[in-house]
This record gives C-alpha cells, sequence and structure tokens, in this order.
C-alpha cells in the first residue's frame, strides 16, 4: 500500500496548481451549500467519469469543507502520478490483499475530525451518462469500522452547453440517520440521489 505524505512544498504547488487548473479550463464550478458538522470528519462518495473528479472535489474541499483532504486512488494511477500522495492520495489494489489495510487506513482517517476521505465505489472510469451507478463492496467496511464521520454524497456532471469553457456541477447531499453499513442499501440510497441530480441536470437549459 501507498500512504500520504506530507511535504509542505510538493502540497503548497499541488493547491497552486489546482487553483490554476480549475480558473483556465472550467468556466464555473458550481457546487450546493449544504449543513456540514464541523465537530465530524467527511466520507465523501462520489461518481467517477474522468480525471476531473478529484480535482474539482480537492478544489471544492478547499473552499468549502476545509478539511484535510484524503482520496483513495487505485494503485496503478498512484505508481503512474506519484506526486498525488503529497496531496492525500492513497492507494487501493483490489486483487491485492493490502485491500483491507487500504479500506482500514481510511476507516481510521475518518476518526480525525478534520480529515476528509473521497471514495470512488465504482471502482473504475464509467461514463457521465449512465444511469445506474453500481459499487464495490469495500466502502461498507470502511462505514462500518469508522466513527463520528459525516456521510455525504456528490454527483458531478459536466457539460459546455454554449460555452467553450465547460461548468462543473457538483450536487452534494448530506446522509444521516440510516444505517448504511449495508451495501444494499447504501448504493439504494445513492442511486437515488444520483437519479434525482441527473434529471436536475437534464432541466438545465442556456
Amino acid at each position: 500500500m501507498i500512504y500520504p505524505q506530507k511535504n509542505i512544498v510538493i502540497k503548497t504547488a499541488l493547491q497552486l496548481y489546482v487553483r490554476w487548473i480549475t480558473a483556465r479550463y472550467f468556466k464555473e464550478i458550481n457546487f450546493d451549500r449544504i449543513a456540514l458538522d464541523n465537530n465530524k470528519s467527511i466520507l465523501l462518495i462520489a461518481n467517477h467519469f474522468s480525471a476531473w473528479d478529484t480535482i474539482v472535489l480537492y478544489y471544492i474541499n478547499r473552499v468549502f469543507f476545509r478539511k484535510n483532504f484524503h482520496a483513495m486512488i487505485l494503485e496503478k494511477t498512484l505508481i503512474k502520478e506519484p506526486a498525488l500522495k503529497y496531496g492525500g492520495g492513497f492507494s487501493v489494489n483490489p486483487q491485492s490483499r493490502d485491500v483491507i489495510k487500504s479500506l482500514d487506513f481510511a476507516a481510521g482517517l475518518l476518526n480525525e475530525p478534520n480529515n476528509l476521505v473521497l471514495i470512488f465505489p465504482q471502482g473504475k472510469l464509467y461514463s457521465n451518462m449512465v444511469t445506474e451507478v453500481k459499487f464495490e463492496k469495500g466502502v461498507s467496511r470502511i462505514i462500518s469500522k469508522a466513527k463520528n464521520f459525516q456521510l455525504i454524497f456528490a454527483t458531478t456532471f459536466i457539460e459546455n452547453f454554449d460555452n467553450f469553457k465547460p461548468v462543473a456541477n457538483v450536487y452534494l447531499k448530506a446522509q444521516s440517520g440510516t444505517d448504511f453499513n449495508d451495501i444494499t442499501v447504501l448504493q439504494r440510497a445513492y442511486q437515488q440521489h444520483y437519479t434525482q441530480s441527473r434529471q436536475q441536470q437534464t432541466q438545465i437549459t442556456k
């Protein structure tokens, strides 16, 4: 397993890079200003459709969540892009025994209220146009082992409409009061949010 590394110089460079690249390549990044519990860490569950996903959510963390950002990233990606570990990236390899270590590490991070952990439970990239989101099982282990965290769903859609630069719309929803240790219950709840967000996105006109 590859763990996050601390290097203030590289971390600062990554933050500046994200601020520059989002301003350069996006006309707007819009998101819901949901209620947050500052005394809890955040488990952020999101759809995964492009290389922009993590960057957009990293940006939103900087301007809204304001937590110590961490993201579970496929090991092959983290080997290819090692600088990501300085931005909070840690590896997961679903085909390795280390997968349990990665899941437990994520759960441990959530025990600290200043942390945010981003998970893409689909496990790989899917089109931004899919109607159904299917989860891998690992996220339920994280939820069962973590304590005192706020569960937030994020659904991102990116479209150009009448702009040369695309617009990113991120639909956020805080979840509470439900036992999400069952992966079926968790997936059903996320699917409901995803479907509602997709419908809202398709109603946008310019």
